[in-house]
């Protein structure tokens, strides 16, 4: 005898012989037509809504296009950016009527007769379930390990101990992102210096609508402030775990052009402007600077901001601006920064607010 068990189910029954088609009913109730089954005009009623959907997924996704090109991308709306808004709103809207009116063709006009399938049983015989845990009591009582509590226990303890390297190892993954992100080595009286050359940097060297990478000069052998010249205060894996986090741009735009939030309202010096390199998305480095807009774009994943207006987020996944190094001039006419940012670099993560 073998056993058939229905594809959704329902009662097995027995049936001795040939499996070949036709074989006896399994015990499935008798087929229930649905509405749109047996009434054409509940099944036209049907295909027209679903084709309704499909219609207007077309029109969402027509609507995606001329939102792209129309809606400026510094536009808002509710506080949210407008072009960001509508692209996902019609896109979105759009998958999901394609989602939605497929499921809908599924469950009532496409043809839902039961189908029967000729299975073995999945579950083990009683008697191998009974000599494997025949087996497992055996080995339980040859081994002691109900009689011998003081082994028992001491493995136990053992085995959950054991976990605890796993979890001190994972601090070697490195700092925790809420203490390693919230300072940078700069300061005030840093002077910003080039990030090849380590060379100081006058207001004079910035070109308007020039961007310049650049970097603290503590990171380069430099002047202290009696002219002596000074070793890099950092070196090896320190020098770069710094460097990354405390690598700025500079850029010179018409002080008429800059459009600050408070506080950073005097932040500049005479139209140069200071910012993390770093993006604030997932930390990519970015430097692609487009002069006329005022705008910096982030080429992994085209985060825009806009750095006549704090660095504000224009376009993208970022989520929040990009900070701004507040910047002046030392006794020399150099370059400095005027304190360390007043907020994290680098990407954004959960615990940040």
């Amino acid at each position: 005898m073998s056993e058939l068990t229905s594809s959704n189910g329902h009662h097995p029954v027995e049936h001795g012989g040939d499996l070949g088609e036709p074989i006896p009913n399994p015990g499935l109730p008798e087929h229930q037509p649905r509405p749109t089954d047996v009434d054409p005009a509940l099944e036209r009623r049907a295909e027209r809504q679903v084709a309704g959907m499909f219609g207007v997924a077309t029109l969402l996704a027509l609507a995606f296009c001329v939102c792209y090109f129309v809606i400026d991308p510094q536009d808002t709306f509710f506080g949210y950016g407008a072009s960001n808004l509508a692209l996902g709103m019609t896109l979105g809207l759009s998958l999901l009527l394609i989602g939605i009116g497929a499921i809908q063709w599924a469950r009532k006009l496409m043809t839902d007769h039961e189908i029967i399938e000729a299975r073995h049983p999945a579950r083990s015989s009683d008697e191998d379930r009974e000599v494997s845990l025949a087996a497992f009591r055996t080995g339980a009582a040859e081994s002691g390990f109900g009689r011998r509590t003081l082994i028992r226990n001491s493995l136990l303890g053992a085995l959950g101990v054991l976990g605890l390297p796993a979890v001190v190892l994972l601090r070697d993954l490195g700092p925790l992102p809420g203490t390693a992100l919230e300072h940078t080595v700069w300061r005030k009286g840093v002077r910003i210096v080039n990030d090849v050359a380590g060379t100081p940097i006058k207001p004079g060297d910035v070109e308007l609508g020039q961007l310049v990478n650049a970097e603290p000069a503590l990171f380069f052998p430099h002047e202290d402030a009696n002219g002596k010249v000074v070793p890099a205060e950092y070196e090896g894996t320190e020098l770069n775990n710094e460097k990354a986090k405390a690598a700025v741009i500079l850029v010179r735009m018409q002080p008429s052009d800059i459009h600050p939030i408070q506080p950073q309202a005097n932040w500049g010096y005479n139209g140069i402007l200071c910012y993390s390199k770093i993006c604030t998305h997932v930390g990519c480095p970015i430097s692609l600077w487009e002069q006329q807009t005022h705008q910096l774009l982030c080429p992994c994943h085209q985060s825009t901001f806009d750095l006549a207006q704090s660095g504000k987020v224009i376009f993208g996944p970022a989520a929040r601006s990009l900070p701004q190094l507040p910047i002046g001039l030392d006794s020399e006419g150099y370059l400095i920064a005027m304190s360390d940012f007043n907020q994290p670099v680098g990407p954004s993560f959960w615990e940040r607010g």
